[in-house]
């Protein structure tokens, strides 16, 4: 089923059981906030939160965990909430070979319905904002999609960009923005700054579950966002034209925001609590006026929290992770066989791969870190063996312990990018990356004593289906 905006799929997980309305007054802090961050510990088949009784507030609206499990993740891609981790990876395969899917436009987007502009334009109007993590340097909304276009060839729909990137609430109608120097905003911003001029934006809040998803997908530069939303919802995405920067715009958000990013300013931004776990220290970003605001009545106010993982941040960002990853090393190397970079962002990723000949292994690793998402987030590697599933995490514990031979099979590549997040980094945006080949060597390598693997006996499968059925009449 493809939903259309953010309150679709709200009631669909509300009569999957997947949607927890908390009716008792709340505080906006620490309540919300604390909620969302207890939620995922409820498992992976944890609950939406919808909050709509928040005291200081008049009919506000805030949803939180939308994405926050694996369940949630499953229904926002029409697949039964019991699909599992790796299926839904493997599904979110099949859909991409469908990519692009056209975009459709539409008419009266509902959230047209109310519009502020100029000096009338005030976010503490229309947005509940809290604080998500009680050292956080302030509000911040960081589950938005942002908009923007390559000033150079605007009428390109490939090299616009559909991306999540957090904002902090510097006034009224200001925001700091964090465009991290991999993604294609700053790619924008960087072209629009050498030209002299601003860079529009339009900023949209409560968005459909897949906008989200193809938002924070770590897609190719003239890969259209829209065009993968498509192919993952199974119809066109529904767009609309944002009235006051002419961006395409999901046609069912709850709040469209637009403005510039004023070239060449820069305000202290920061800290914020970030998807690593750590706080991220202040430092000097890029500044949005807004000058229109256009909304639904009473909208609903979707936020994500993040910190130490597994929060939503890493439900959301994980299979999205995961498939653009397989495509691109898939095209070099078609021995590789499946792609696991769900944790903490791909900062670590996980390959398996058949192998060609000896060394090709540590190939296949070197080239994980020179993808788009690569460059700017892995910073270790595991290779392991095609009968390693790269999402049973203690087959790949296995392959480190009895492959992997710290002498010869640890390929360090000193002095590479990664995001300025990234708190192991010494000096921020540089560090050292690792390699982990933990195959069993092949010709012409001959190290180790790999002659005799032990096999699954042939009728443990039959027996496996057996013990579950017993297990079920329990």
């Amino acid at each position: 089923m493809a939903y259309d905006d953010l309150r679709d799929f709200l009631d669909a997980l509300d009569k999957e059981g997947q949607l927890l309305r908390v009716t008792d007054e709340v505080l906006p802090e620490p309540d919300v906030a604390a909620a969302a961050n207890a939620a995922p510990r409820l498992g992976d088949s944890a609950p939406a939160l919808y909050f709509d009784n928040v005291k200081g507030f008049t009919n506000a609206r805030i949803a939180m965990n939308v994405h926050g499990s694996w369940a949630n993740h499953a229904l926002a891609l029409g697949l039964p909430k019991e699909t599992t981790t790796k299926e839904q990876v493997e599904e979110f395969v099949r859909r991409w070979e469908k990519f692009p899917v056209a975009p459709e436009w539409r008419a009266d987007p509902p959230w047209a319905q109310n519009t502020l502009e100029g000096d009338d334009v005030d976010l503490f109007r229309v947005l509940p904002l809290i604080r998500l993590n009680d050292g956080d340097g302030g509000f911040y909304i960081d589950k938005a999609a942002v908009v923007s276009k390559d000033p150079d060839d605007p009428e390109h729909s490939g090299k616009q960009n559909v991306g999540i990137y957090r904002m902090e609430v510097k006034g009224r109608r200001r925001l700091a923005i964090q465009p991290v120097p991999v993604h294609d905003i700053a790619l924008h911003l960087r072209t629009a700054e050498e030209r002299g001029e601003d860079l529009p934006v339009a900023i949209t809040l409560g968005n459909d579950p897949v906008i989200t998803i193809a938002a924070s997908t770590p897609m190719k530069y003239e890969e259209n966002e829209y065009e993968l939303a498509g192919a993952l919802r199974g119809a066109p995405a529904p767009i609309a034209k944002a009235p006051l920067t002419g961006l395409p715009v999901p046609w069912g958000s709850e709040v469209v925001i637009e403005g510039v990013i004023e070239g060449r300013k820069r305000e202290i931004e920061g800290p914020f609590g970030e998807f690593t776990g750590h706080y991220s220290g202040g430092r000097s970003m890029p500044v949005i006026r807004i000058d229109r605001i256009s909304y639904r009545t009473d909208p609903v106010f979707e936020h994500l929290y993040l910190g130490m993982p597994w929060t939503e941040c890493d439900y959301l960002i994980a299979a999205n992770t995961c498939v653009p990853l397989y495509q691109q090393l898939k095209a070099d190397f078609p021995e590789v066989q499946a792609v696991n970079a769900s944790y903490t962002h791909g900062l670590v990723v996980i390959v398996s791969t058949k192998k060609r000949y000896g060394g090709f292994a540590k190939a296949v690793g070197m080239r994980t870190l020179t993808t788009p998402h690569g460059l700017g987030y892995a910073t270790t590697v595991i290779v392991v063996d095609e009968d390693v599933d790269p999402f049973n995490l203690p087959q790949v514990m296995w392959a480190l312990s009895t492959k992997m031979n710290p002498d010869g099979d640890l390929v360090v590549v000193p002095n590479l990018p990664v995001v300025e997040l990234a708190p192991q980094a010494r000096t921020p945006g540089i560090v050292d990356k690792l390699v982990i080949d933990a195959t069993t060597p092949v010709e012409p390598d001959r190290r180790g004593n790999y002659g005799t693997p032990v096999s699954d006996l042939p009728e443990a499968a039959e027996w496996l289906t057996r013990l579950r059925l017993l297990a079920a009449r329990r």
